[in-house]
């Protein structure tokens, strides 16, 4: 089976490991801040907080702004759930804005129509490691006086008109083992606003500066230096991992690009498009289960994301969520992402390839 994802850990990860096993500071250390002034270098951001999930970033960044109850915060209904709930955490109402039929990522228009007075922020996913339209988005945030907290957790390494992401509002990524980096588990918060960046240091240690001195509620989200180890490792690969992607990405658009029936992913000219996922639609007189059931059984592994909206989800209807979204709902009931990690090899694509023109085309 060619997975639809695969972790690429090697012989550096595992002696950086060793390394801090032997040292005896296996918890938040020394690691962990040098993993944090390499990743604020990398966004090109003055403060990077290292926590121990993506969804742990986005709650405590959103913590940190003061976001709570009779709050509302505009996101993507096109997303893990993890980007919503993390505003339920907060007591804040999580509201959902359309996406664009052509990149899935949300639609500024549609954001805009559903600002209200209670609206205090904006979360943008970066789906599929492309970003989102940051301009558009950056000039409402502007003129609504909206706080940006960007979902990045899918788009390490991506760019909007040269900028990284997660250095237009607060950023916050993901380094679970499928994505285009891997702490093993791990999550990371990048801002340029020092007040941010000291409250989320706080938020992710019980409230404290200090020890066992406690000025706010806090948590425990620390990331050990056993995660920042393998971070730091990663990091230095990712360039890599991506250019890989990218090429794995052309090799399927040239490829794929004739078979009717089948949409590819669409490139914003003014993005730096990483492939965290290689997604496709399926239209027209196409089954898109039928396609991912043949082919399985072909031995090519393949992801849905996602089958559901957000706003479709059994608990989101509990809570009266009713949103007639039709981009999102539609996008949800075509999408395929196909394997394109690093470790995929040329007979891989070629596999890949002549499997889905066999069942499509």
């Amino acid at each position: 089976m060619i997975p639809i994802a695969k972790p690429i850990i090697g012989e550096d990860e595992v002696r950086a490991v060793t390394e801090v096993l032997r040292s005896g500071i296996i918890a938040e250390g020394q690691k962990v801040k040098d993993f944090e002034t390499a990743f604020a270098k990398y966004t090109g951001t003055s403060f990077a907080v290292a926590v121990n999930s993506g969804t742990a970033a986005l709650h405590a960044t959103l913590l940190a702004h003061g976001l709570g109850p009779g709050d509302e915060v505009i996101t993507t209904p096109f997303s893990f759930v993890a980007t919503a709930n993390s505003v339920l955490f907060t007591g804040a109402k999580p509201v959902f804005a359309d996406i664009r039929e052509d990149t899935f990522n949300i639609d500024p228009e549609s954001i805009v129509e559903k600002i209200t007075p209670k609206t205090k922020a904006i979360i943008p996913v970066h789906l599929y490691g492309q970003s989102a339209d940051m301009k558009a988005i950056m000039d409402i945030a502007e003129d609504k006086d909206l706080i940006i907290i960007e979902d990045a957790c899918q788009a390490h390494g991506a760019t909007f008109e040269g900028k990284s992401v997660g250095s237009f509002g607060d950023g916050t990524f993901s380094f679970y083992p499928t994505k285009n980096m891997t702490t093993s588990e791990g999550g990371i918060i990048t801002t340029n606003n020092k007040d941010v960046a000291e409250k989320v240091r706080m938020i992710r240690s019980h409230g404290s500066k200090q020890r066992y001195l406690h000025e706010m509620l806090g948590f425990n989200l620390r990331m050990t230096d056993i995660a920042a180890a393998i971070g730091l490792v990663q990091l230095g690969k990712i360039g890599d991992f991506n250019r890989t992607r990218i090429n794995n990405a052309k090799y399927f658009t040239k490829s794929l690009q004739k078979i009717k029936g089948l949409i590819l992913p669409h490139v914003d000219k003014r993005c730096g498009h990483v492939f965290h996922q290689y997604t496709v639609r399926i239209r027209g007189d196409l089954s898109r289960d039928e396609v991912v059931s043949s082919l399985n059984k072909m031995d090519v592994g393949t992801g849905i994301y996602y089958p559901l909206p957000i706003h479709k989800q059994p608990y989101y209807k509990e809570l009266g969520y009713n949103d007639s979204l039709p981009v999102s709902e539609e996008a949800s009931r075509e999408v395929i992402s196909l394997p394109i990690h690093p470790s995929l090899t040329m007979s891989h694509l070629e596999t890949i390839s002549d499997k889905l023109r066999e069942i499509i085309g």
